[in-house]
Parts: C-alpha cells; sequence; structure tokens
C-alpha cells in the first residue's frame, strides 16, 4: 500500500527537479534514482574507508564513516515514514550528506581547510555538494550525478552542532522537512553510536555516565540496571537512547507542524526555524551528552596526538601534489584546467581513504618517483 504523503512533503510535481531534464524512470520515482545514485557512485564506496572517530582498521568493530551513514539513513526512514514525508529524498539525502568528509575525519577537515586558507577552504559540506554537481562524472552529456535540486538543497543546508552551512542567497533559507530529518538524524546517530564505540574501546566508562540525565533514562526504559553482561549493557544502553531521541523526534516535530500552521513546501522553506526537532527537555539532556563526549572521548589522551599526526601527513602530501600534480591520475590532472592547482589537489585528497592515504605518505617518505598512479 502507498502512503499519501503529507501536503508539506516534498513531490516530484513540487520538486524544482534536475539541472538537466530527463525523462522519467519506467518503475523509479525521481528521488529513488538520487538515492540509488549516491549508493552507485564511488565516493560512497570509499566511505568505508573513513574515519569516523577511531582510524579505520584499528578495530573491525568501530564505525566507519560508511556504517555511520547508514545508520543514519535508517533513522532518517523512520521519522520520515511516520510524519508521512518523502522517505526516498530523505534516505538519498542521508546517505549523500557525508560524501565530502576528508580522510582521518574531522581532523582532516580541519587540516584541509587550513591548507586552503588562501584558496577558498574546505568544508566537507560544501565537498558533498561538489562532488553530486562536478566531480562524479558517470554521464557523457553532463558533469555530476545531475540530483534532484531538494536532494541537494539537503546537503547545501546540512546542519547540526558540528556542521554550520554557509549563507547562500540563491538558496531556500531552509532545506525541506526531509532534509530537516537528515540533520536530526545524523546528530541522533553520531552520538548514539559514538557513545557505544567510547565504551567498547574503554576510553568511556559507564560509571563516568551516571549523572547524564539520558543515561538514568534510558536506563529505566531499557531496565540495563537487570543486565550483568558488559557487551549487552553497551548495547541496550545505546540503543534505548536512539529510540528516546527518535520517539521524541517524531512527536515533537509532528506537534511544530501543527502548531505552525504548516500546509506547503514554500512555508517550509520560508519558516523562520526548524520545524523537525526535539522537545527542550531531550534537547538540553542531548547537548548535555555532546559536551560529555567531547570531554570524555573526543579530546581523551589517548586520541590527543591524532591532530598533529594528521597535519603533518595531509601537509607533506598537498604540498606535494602541488609541486608534482602529474602524480595525480590523469582525471584529476584535466581538472585543474577548471578548477585550479589547489583546489584540484584539495579534492583528491579530500576523496582518499584514510589508508590510501597512508599509502602516499609512505611513498614519498620513502621512494617518492615509485608511486604507481
Amino acid at each position: 500500500m502507498t502512503l499519501q504523503l503529507a501536503q508539506y512533503a516534498v513531490t516530484e510535481h513540487t520538486s524544482r527537479g534536475r539541472n538537466y531534464p530527463e525523462p522519467p524512470h519506467p518503475y523509479r520515482t525521481a528521488f529513488e534514482r538520487d538515492r540509488d545514485r549516491v549508493i552507485h557512485c564511488a565516493a560512497f564506496r570509499r566511505l568505508e574507508g573513513k574515519t569516523q572517530v577511531f582510524t579505520t582498521g584499528v578495530n573491525d568493530q568501530y564505525r566507519t564513516r560508511m556504517t555511520h551513514t547508514i545508520e543514519v539513513a535508517q533513522i532518517g526512514r523512520t521519522i520520515a515514514r511516520v510524519l508521512n514525508l518523502n522517505e526516498a529524498l530523505t534516505e538519498a539525502i542521508c546517505l549523500a550528506h557525508d560524501l565530502g568528509h576528508a580522510p582521518f575525519g574531522h581532523n582532516g577537515e580541519h587540516i584541509l581547510n587550513e591548507l586552503m586558507h588562501d584558496a577558498g577552504g574546505f568544508e566537507h559540506n560544501r565537498q558533498s555538494l561538489r562532488i553530486v554537481d562536478f566531480i562524479e562524472q558517470p554521464y557523457p552529456d553532463f558533469a555530476g550525478l545531475n540530483l534532484m535540486f531538494e536532494t541537494r538543497l539537503g546537503l547545501m543546508k546540512h546542519s547540526t552542532p558540528y556542521d554550520m552551512p554557509e549563507a547562500a542567497d540563491d538558496w531556500p533559507k531552509r532545506p525541506s522537512l526531509e532534509g530537516q530529518i537528515a540533520d536530526l538524524a545524523d546528530r541522533i546517530a553520531y552520538n548514539c553510536h559514538d557513545l557505544e564505540d567510547g565504551l567498547r574501546s574503554r576510553l568511556i566508562d559507564e560509571q563516568q555516565l551516571a549523572e547524564l540525565a539520558i543515561y538514568k533514562t534510558a536506563c529505566r526504559q531499557a531496565g540495563i540496571d537487570d543486565v550483568r553482561d558488559y557487551v549487552i549493557r553497551r548495547t541496550r544502553l545505546t540503543k534505548s537512547i536512539l529510540d528516546i531521541l527518535a520517539r521524541d523526534a517524531i512527536e515533537t516535530s509532528k506537534a511544530n507542524l501543527a502548531t505552525a500552521g504548516i500546509a506547503t513546501l514554500q512555508q517550509v522553506y520560508t519558516h523562520p526555524a526548524a520545524l523537525i526537532g526535539i522537545s527542550d527537555t531531550s534537547e538540553t539532556a542531548l547537548r548535555e551528552l555532546e559536551a560529555f563526549l567531547m570531554q570524555n572521548m573526543y579530546l581523551h589522551e589517548h586520541l590527543k596526538d591524532t591532530p598533529d599526526k594528521v597535519r603533518h601527513w595531509l601537509s607533506i602530501l598537498f604540498a606535494y601534489l602541488c609541486q608534482q600534480p602529474d602524480r595525480m591520475p590523469h582525471y584529476y590532472q584535466k581538472l585543474t584546467e577548471t578548477a585550479g592547482l589547489e583546489r584540484t589537489v584539495c579534492d583528491y585528497i579530500a576523496g582518499m581513504t584514510d589508508r590510501y592515504c597512508l599509502q602516499w605518505i609512505d611513498k614519498i617518505q620513502t621512494t617518492p618517483t615509485a608511486f604507481d598512479r
């Protein structure tokens, strides 16, 4: 049975379409095609080898940028379906939201931004849009994936406490509700799974959580006090927090939409505040968890030297490729003609997996002329 979408959901009828018009597909909607184009693109595959918090390869149980993305999509689909919004569009935005991430997570992003200080900087949301609009080139007649406007808008306006979209007069003030769901699903996902990976790694001890409001609520809801197995406790705790936040997001968003009297997509775009959100109580609890993770995990003693290592690696690689751009693949060499040298080198490095980047560093430091292009 096909659900009737809400009147403020994005549909093909209300969409602004693609930059390059295409005929409809016989058995997939335009937004299902967007989702599939993201899944099949090279940048999506490389997310498997990119850091979430822990460098890939350290432990196969930790999240990668790929598994994080899949978890975001699962949460986003659930919220969109319950709210009668465009599930395929939500999933497409969720799956594409981190395509622009550099190797080594946010550390890599910050270092690339420093290296590109005089050439436009680097920001992973802007890079995600650049990838789908320009860098991926699977079609003979145009650059990019030619995604629907609303999918691209969701990437352009992606916003969390760690993601601040740039102002742009030629874009709507806010993304669609589907894009707002992707924002919140991202925030829910990374806080819950980073907590679980922190407990798994033993960087965080569960006793440290005792005073967090959301921990207390999750323990009551999931009956954690009766569970003795450490692995099961860890898993049930974080899944309970996820469930609390997702349920709250659904009920709060329903209330927000009703209170605001939203009846059209245009009203969503121009509304002064996001309409997809969580209650004040959950917001306070989630901010408390975020502050806890920052202090006790992301800034942990065992991870404190990571930024310096990443700065060293990326600085070496950036300088080397700017001096010897012919070492890049021919595709990127050609891009320098339109994008410029530094931006193209940044594009190339940003697309690398952690492991491939380290292979480059090793070759440069040992036998720089032997690197096999």
